[in-house]
C-alpha cells in the first residue's frame, strides 16, 4: 500500500528495515515472551543498536532526527507484528516516557541518560495513571513536597507499562494542592532503586501479556530538585502536550494490528473449506472483510495525514482525538469479525487471532478512553 502522499523515501526505508527485523527476529521468538511476561532486555538493546529506539531524537544522542511520520511508521510496523505486548513495550519507551526527559529535562540529565535511552541500555516508563485517576489527570493524589534541595514523594501509580523492569520513571505528582489542579502537577525523573520507591505488584492482564505492567508505590521517596522535568507546576501541560503524540502512536499501532488481522483472516478463509467450498466463496464473508479493509485503509490514511500535519506544526488536537477514538474502536470491530471467521480455531489459546483480539481490547481504553476522546472532539466541533 503506497504512502507517497504523506511519506518521504527515508520513512519507507525505515518501514522496510522494521518489517525485515520483525519478521526475522521478533515473530519467531515472541511467543515465549508472552509466557515470560516481558520482552528480553537484550532484544531492546539490539533494537537500540539498529536505531529503532531513537527515530525522533537528535543525532547527538544517537538518534535519527526524524519527525512524527516516522513515529507513525514505527508504531504501525510494531502493531503488524501481531504481538502487541512487544509493540507497546517499545512504544512506551520511545514515545510516551522518554519524551518527557527529552522535552523538559536539564542539559545535564539529557547528557547523562539520553544516549543510554536511545541505545536501549536504559528503559523508561511513565507514571501518570493512578488507582483513582486515569484519563482524569487532574484527579491524581500522588504528592511531592519540597524539602531543601529535594522533593519527597508519596503515593502510588497504576497500570504502568514497563513498570516492573524499567530503569527510569517519569512520574507525575501534585506539588500544589491549593491552586488550580492544572497548575499543581510536576514531573520528576526517578531511578529504580531509590529508597522508598517500590514495585508493589506485577499486574496480570487480559492481553498485552509480553508487556510488563505494574503498580508502583512511593513512600517518602527523596528526589533531587535537579530531577524535576520542566518547571514546577507545569507537568499537566506537558502531559497534555505529549498526549497528542501518544494518541497518534496508538492509532497507527491499532491500524497495524487491524491490517495484520485482515491479512491472516483472508489467508484462512481462502484455504478453509466448509460445505464443499472455501469460506471465501461465501458472499457475506467476502463483503464483510471488504468493508473492514476499506475502513482500515481510510483510517490509516487519516493517521498519516494527521502525523504529517503534526510534523508541519499544525494544531491537531481535534483530529488526534478523532483518530484515537476511531482507530481504537475500529481495531476491535476488525478483531471481532476476524475471530468469528476463524471459527472454533480462532477461539483456541495459541492462535494468533485469539491473542490479537485480546490485545486489541485495550486500544479503546488506554491512552484516552473512547468516551473521553469523543468529548474532546465535541468541544471543538
Amino acid at each position: 500500500m503506497t504512502d507517497h502522499l504523506f511519506l518521504e523515501p527515508e520513512h519507507q526505508m525505515l518501514r522496510d528495515q522494521l518489517r525485515r527485523y520483525i519478521d526475522d527476529r521478533i515473530k519467531p521468538a515472541a511467543e515465549a515472551w508472552e509466557t515470560d511476561g516481558m520482552v528480553p532486555r537484550d532484544v531492546l538493546r539490539e533494537m537500540g543498536t539498529l536505531g529503532f529506539l531513537g527515530v525522533r531524537y537528535p543525532e547527538t544522542f544517537g538518534g535519527s532526527a526524524m519527525d512524527t511520520r516516522a513515529t507513525a511508521v514505527l508504531a504501525e510496523e510494531l502493531g503488524r507484528s501481531t504481538y502487541s505486548g512487544f509493540a507497546i513495550t517499545v512504544l512506551v519507551h520511545t514515545d510516551m516516557a522518554s519524551v518527557h526527559l527529552f522535552n523538559a529535562g536539564s542539559d545535564a540529565l539529557k547528557a547523562r541518560w539520553m544516549p543510554d535511552i536511545v541505545a536501549g541500555r536504559a528503559i523508561t516508563a511513565v507514571g501518570v495513571t493512578e488507582p483513582d485517576a486515569g484519563s482524569d489527570v487532574k484527579g491524581m493524589r500522588t504528592r511531592a513536597r519540597r524539602e531543601g534541595d529535594s522533593y519527597v514523594l508519596n503515593g502510588s501509580k497504576m497500570f504502568i507499562t514497563n513498570g516492573v523492569h524499567a530503569d527510569l520513571y517519569c512520574v507525575a505528582a501534585k506539588t500544589d494542592t491549593d491552586g488550580p489542579a492544572s497548575q499543581g502537577v510536576t514531573i520528576f525523573l526517578l531511578e529504580k532503586g531509590m529508597s522508598g520507591f517500590n514495585v508493589s505488584r506485577a499486574l496480570d492482564k487480559h492481553g498485552w501479556l509480553s508487556s510488563d505492567t505494574a503498580e508502583l508505590s512511593f513512600e517518602d521517596v527523596r528526589v533531587p530538585a535537579t530531577n524535576v522535568l520542566g518547571d514546577e507546576g507545569r507537568g499537566f501541560y506537558a502531559i497534555m502536550q505529549n498526549f497528542q503524540n501518544e494518541r497518534i502512536v496508538l492509532g497507527a499501532m491499532a491500524m497495524g494490528e487491524a491490517q495484520s488481522a485482515i491479512d491472516l483472516t483472508l489467508d484462512y478463509v481462502k484455504n478453509r473449506s466448509a460445505f464443499g467450498e472455501p469460506l471465501w466463496k461465501k458472499q457475506a464473508i467476502r463483503q464483510r472483510l471488504s468493508m473492514l479493509a476499506a475502513r482500515v485503509a481510510a483510517a490509516r490514511s487519516f493517521v498519516y495525514q494527521v502525523a504529517a500535519r503534526d510534523a508541519a506544526g499544525d494544531e491537531v488536537v481535534r483530529e488526534v482525538s478523532m483518530l484515537k477514538a476511531l482507530c481504537g474502536e475500529l481495531v476491535n470491530d476488525v478483531m471481532y469479525d476476524c475471530l468469528q471467521f476463524h471459527g472454533g480455531a480462532g477461539y483456541l489459546r495459541g492462535s494468533a487471532i485469539e491473542r490479537m483480539a485480546r490485545d486489541a481490547r485495550v486500544q479503546a481504553i488506554g491512552g484516552g478512553a473512547t468516551e473521553v476522546m469523543l468529548e474532546e472532539v465535541a468541544k471543538r466541533l
